[in-house]
């Protein structure tokens, strides 16, 4: 097939041009990019998603009455899955959404879902699985009263403490929805505070619970700020990133809902508990900050297979507070997985990426917040 030529242009989003089809954002287009394929991405401050070809044209757009949750994806039958910002005036932190909903090819809402009330909201992200559910990121809150009896210091929480939960949403009809799996981070913690309690111990020892207490602060309500979630079918494990810690997380999905609130059972036979961590060892005390790797990062995935890198994880990492200064850059990490479980070796290996781009900062190159990567399948990112 003929290559075709792109018009070069420097451009303001939704400019249109009468002379050529709309264009939208594109300011370069170099031989050595990968034309086949289209790029989705839905602006903070718009109800609308669009869809646009290599030339940055305008290839198809999706109406919504909602401004993004800060995630979107096409599914393979053509239909959008969204989230959307439901204004929740209890969970006012970014990244807030609590609207979930699938859009057909003709603009016509399908199926949509709150996950928004008192007391839980959707947040950053959302991923569909391969038997048509949705795994689901969403604030928790707990009581200033419930955190000090799981072994928060009384001085360092604030009047609420959001943790973090996974749902696994089994979409029925044109609203409802049915959980039909649940992960609460509340039912893996550690702490050396308060001896009185069931989960006193060391995190130094047991780096598959999180350290209640870690970053802990009396304004911080926001505690762990989870920003990505992905899926990998072949391990049937969940990927996290988590925001304040530094870390992504790694958690298994083979469990029962029973299970995922223990340390045994599932596929790695440890429950709920976390399976692999990477990005910062100071948050499970073996490691200083000169052994922080991720800062603020956000968009963890697995590399799909037949891509370059293949089942490794790639990371943008925003670089916001990082040692020697702000800069961001792109990596890539290979976890020692063996079947279900990852070496135990402390601090979590690989000691290295196993590709980074930006390292240094030769390009200036700086996003303090939100953005992400993706690796294209002639390896260029």
């Amino acid at each position: 097939m003929k290559m075709k030529k792109c018009i070069f242009l420097i451009a303001q989003l939704f400019i249109s041009i009468n002379l050529f089809s709309q264009t939208v954002g594109l300011i370069q287009h170099s031989a050595q990019s990968l034309d086949d394929g289209y790029v989705l991405f839905a602006p903070i401050g718009s109800t609308t998603t669009y869809l646009i070809d290599k030339c940055g044209k305008q290839v198809k757009t999706w109406p919504s009455i909602y401004k993004p949750g800060q995630s979107a994806y096409i599914l393979a039958d053509g239909t959008l899955l969204r989230t959307g910002n439901a204004n929740n005036t209890t969970f006012t932190a970014g990244g807030k959404g609590g609207i979930i909903e699938k859009i057909d090819w003709s603009g016509n809402v399908t199926w949509t879902y709150t996950v928004s009330d008192a007391t839980k909201c959707q947040h950053h992200d959302v991923k569909a699985l391969p038997n048509g559910n949705v795994l689901v990121i969403a604030w928790e809150s707990k009581t200033n009263t419930q955190a000090v009896a799981q072994g928060r210091n009384p001085a360092l929480v604030p009047t609420t403490l959001w943790s973090e939960q996974i749902l696994e949403i089994q979409p029925v009809g044109a609203t409802g929805g049915n959980i039909v799996w649940e992960w609460h981070l509340f039912d893996h913690l550690i702490q050396d505070f308060d001896n009185t309690k069931p989960n006193y111990g060391t995190v130094t020892s047991n780096p598959q619970l999180m350290n209640l207490n870690y970053g802990a602060s009396a304004t911080q309500t926001d505690w762990i700020h989870l920003n990505s979630i992905d899926y990998n079918s072949t391990l049937d494990q969940i990927l996290l990133s988590s925001h304040a810690t530094g870390e992504v997380w790694i958690i298994d999905h083979s469990t029962s809902t029973a299970q995922s609130a223990s340390h045994a059972g599932g596929n790695s036979g440890k429950g709920g508990d976390i399976l692999y961590r990477w990005g910062n060892p100071q948050a499970y005390n073996n490691g200083t900050v000169s052994n922080q790797k991720f800062f603020g990062q956000h968009n963890a995935y697995w590399i799909e297979a037949g891509f370059p890198y293949a089942n490794q994880i790639m990371v943008f990492n925003n670089g916001n507070g990082r040692t020697g200064g702000n800069y961001s850059t792109v990596e890539i990490i290979d976890p020692p997985v063996s079947g279900y479980t990852y070496s135990s070796t402390l601090p979590y290996l690989p000691t290295s990426n196993s590709w980074i781009y930006n390292t240094g900062n030769p390009n200036s190159f700086y996003a303090q917040n939100i953005s992400g990567a993706q690796q294209l399948s002639n390896g260029n990112v």
